[in-house]
């Protein structure tokens, strides 16, 4: 905000604007601000009180909850010491026993009520004493404890009770029991559809004779399930009238789990909220950590102030929950009412005081805006002072001083005017020697890059060639004794070479072949003859004789021919078959439509396609993808050779022509690519690699065209430039 400030400030607003500007932000912000933090305390505050006042209410709910219970127990108490039911039972009278028995559970309020020997093996009925065994569970447990110990005292607390234990009982109905589950936003999900346990509020009470010997048991239980005289009995306690203020109501759940099943909290249709089940944070707060929970909550409908504790039952397990809640919106309602009057108030002010300060201000702009005409009428060449001004302040001084400056300008400008033309023309002249002198300087700079980039190539071929001159002069002397042993061995086998024919053809055509490679590396290395070579190879694409004796009898020159280069590269294709049979590796061959000839030596044609092809079956893998490309146009002729293979480095792409230079290949020598580099510069082409690591490489071989040759066979045959 301040950043934005200062660049409005720094823009081209008007002075008036600026100030009133700097006077509104401030203040503006500062009202913001004051109402924020008021708002903010306020409702920190005010939520602070209703958390604490429902925590109090909480606390009062929890002590009428036990007190509840302590009646029961009390009820069981006065029962069993009463004179009339001592007597009915010394005389075994059990038509009044049980008249009495349920006069007493109407009016403590069990739901049921029940008169056991004292072991509980058996129960009093209408109809008599019947067998009976009492469900076992830690209270009944707690009190044949209290029996050894010879204690009298009864004992009482919450049990949870199946529905096989509550349905023993004749005055339980199930349909008070039985509570369906509502489907509910954020509780755990489940897949009951119905509460069929029952929490009981039970209680166990001796009866003793005057001997003080136990001769009976009385159990009381008041269940829990759909019972709103409790939960109504706490609230009228809890949320008495004049508690809550207008518009909010009191609400007290008792929850199985996370179930209510009894409550006066209203559903949609304002009914009790029975089925409805607590959010899953407030079941593990409660239930699973036994922490109380306050807070503000979103109770079956709306919001409420709530707070939530663990029922525990007489074995100290989390059985349940107990809620006390009231209605927020009508506090949020006064909240909201509050915070506006005070952001009316503060907003009120801090418009009074911006009035006050644009009323002061006015005494300040009319100075101002009659300098600042002065201003803009001289940036637009028009010669105004701004005289005197009624103003004893600094404002008046600075008028005067600015008209006094505006003359020494004039003055001013007009030198600099003259001195500004001279210095132009000699920038100009300057400026011309200095781009005539750049555009030298890059041509220079250009030919020594190209000259530094063909003597390093030459020094390198240099050397290859030095190295393969002693290696085909050794070359040489085997392949002889293979001819001369081949012609012995031709006259032995006489007739019988007729069944081995083609091998024999085979073995000594590629005998000629070596000594044809050999020879070509014997040219190769005598860069002296280099010139004269070239003279003699466009003399015969020109179709005349070279000079006698200026080249040896296997000279390149002598074997250079018209080349359609998809024929070519169909026949090479046999030479590394096997290899790519041996690797499962696919391969696509896409041939020029029209044409791809050019005269050129077929087997450094076939030289060349073979390194490239070798180079790609060894980077790839097995059933790897090789492709083969060949086109032409106007001005060259072209094959390329694509793979998927591992790639090449970055780092060695720039030595990848180097003599001796490998990436690992096993049994390479790394002469493979600077041979063929060597081959196809000596027809004046290049070789364009384009690589990517794990993804493959593609060499493109080019050979230019210097002119139409002959028309053959239907086919324009291109002569490759040598240089």
């Amino acid at each position: 905000m301040l950043g934005q400030l200062w660049h409005a400030i720094k823009s081209g607003l008007s002075l008036r604007y600026k100030i009133l500007l700097l006077a509104v932000v401030p203040l503006l912000l500062l009202t913001i601000t004051v109402v924020y933090f008021s708002a903010n305390w306020s409702t920190n505050y005010a939520y602070q009180q209703l958390f604490n006042k429902v925590n109090t209410d909480l606390h009062v709910a929890r002590n009428e909850f036990r007190r509840i219970q302590i009646d029961k127990q009390n009820g069981l108490v006065s029962l069993a010491g009463g004179s009339q039911f001592l007597t009915l039972l010394r005389r075994d009278d059990t038509e009044k026993l049980s008249t009495l028995l349920e006069q007493i559970r109407i009016k403590v309020g069990f739901d049921y009520l029940n008169l056991l020997n004292q072991n509980g093996t058996k129960r009093l009925t209408a109809d008599g004493w019947v067998p009976w065994e009492m469900p076992a569970s830690k209270l009944t447990e707690k009190l044949r404890q209290a029996s050894l110990a010879d204690e009298r005292d009864g004992v009482s607390g919450i049990e949870i009770y199946p529905k096989e234990y509550w349905s023993l009982q004749e005055t339980v109905s199930p349909e008070v029991i039985e509570v369906p589950l509502v489907e509910t936003q954020h509780a755990l999900p489940t897949n009951r559809t119905q509460e069929d346990r029952a929490m009981v509020v039970r209680g166990l009470q001796r009866v003793v004779n005057a001997d003080n010997k136990p001769i009976a048991l009385l159990e009381g239980g008041t269940l829990l399930n759909s019972n709103f005289g409790v939960v109504d009995e706490i609230r009228d306690l809890v949320y008495a009238e004049g508690s809550l203020v207008e518009g909010s109501i009191g609400t007290v759940t008792v929850f199985l789990e996370d179930v209510r099943i009894t409550t006066n909290v209203p559903s949609d249709d304002q009914s009790r909220a029975l089925g409805t089940r607590v959010s899953t944070e407030v079941r593990n707060r409660v239930l699973r950590e036994g922490e109380t929970w306050i807070d503000r909550a979103f109770v079956v409908n709306d919001w409420y102030i709530s707070a939530y504790e663990p029922i525990v039952d007489v074995e100290g397990n989390n059985v349940g929950m107990l809620y006390a809640g009231y209605l927020e919106e009508p506090y949020r309602h006064q909240l909201h009412k509050g915070i506006a009057l005070i952001s009316a108030l503060l907003i009120s002010g801090s418009l009074l005081a911006l009035a006050a300060a644009v009323y002061g201000a006015q005494s300040i702009f009319k100075p101002v805006e009659a300098i600042a005409r002065v201003i803009r009428a001289t940036a637009l060449g028009e010669r105004r002072r701004i005289g005197k001004i009624d103003s004893g302040d600094e404002l008046g001084e600075v008028a005067g001083q600015f008209d006094s400056m505006l003359d020494t300008l004039e003055q001013n400008q007009l030198r600099i005017e003259n001195d500004a033309m001279q210095l132009e023309e000699k920038v100009r002249s300057r400026t011309k020697e200095l781009e005539q002198q750049n555009v030298r300087l890059q041509e220079s700079m250009l030919l020594v890059s190209e000259t530094r980039q063909r003597l390093a190539m030459a020094e390198k071929l240099a050397a290859v060639g030095q190295l393969t001159a002693g290696v085909a002069h050794e070359i040489n002397n085997p392949t002889a004794v293979i001819l001369g042993n081949m012609d012995i061995l031709l006259e032995e086998i006489g007739d019988a070479r007729s069944g081995v024919q083609t091998e024999i053809d085979l073995i000594i055509e590629q005998v000629y072949r070596i000594r044809s490679i050999t020879d070509r590396l014997l040219q190769y290395s005598r860069p002296s003859t280099e010139s004269s070579r070239f003279e003699n190879f466009e003399a015969i694409a020109a179709g005349s004789n070279a000079p006698a004796g200026s080249l040896d009898s296997v000279s390149p020159l002598d074997t250079i021919e018209d080349l359609d280069i998809n024929d070519v590269v169909s026949d090479t294709l046999q030479l590394v078959q096997h290899e790519l049979d041996d690797k499962a590796i696919s391969l696509d061959i896409v041939f020029d439509d029209e044409n791809a000839n050019v005269r050129l030596d077929r087997q450094e044609f076939q030289q060349v396609l073979v390194n490239l092809l070798s180079n790609a079956i060894d980077a790839v893998d097995h059933w790897g993808h090789i492709s083969l490309k060949t086109g032409s146009d106007s001005r060259e002729v072209w094959f390329s050779v694509s793979d998927n293979g591992k790639g090449i480095a970055p780092d060695d792409l720039q030595r990848l022509f180097d003599p001796f230079f490998t990436q690992g290949k096993e049994g390479g020598t790394g002469l493979g690519l600077s041979v063929s580099y060597g081959i196809v510069r000596r027809y004046g082409g290049h070789i364009d690699v384009q690589s990517e690591q794990s993804k493959g490489s593609r060499f493109t071989v080019r050979f230019p065209v210097s002119k139409l040759v002959t028309e053959e066979g239907g086919h324009t045959v291109r002569q490759a430039t040598p240089v």
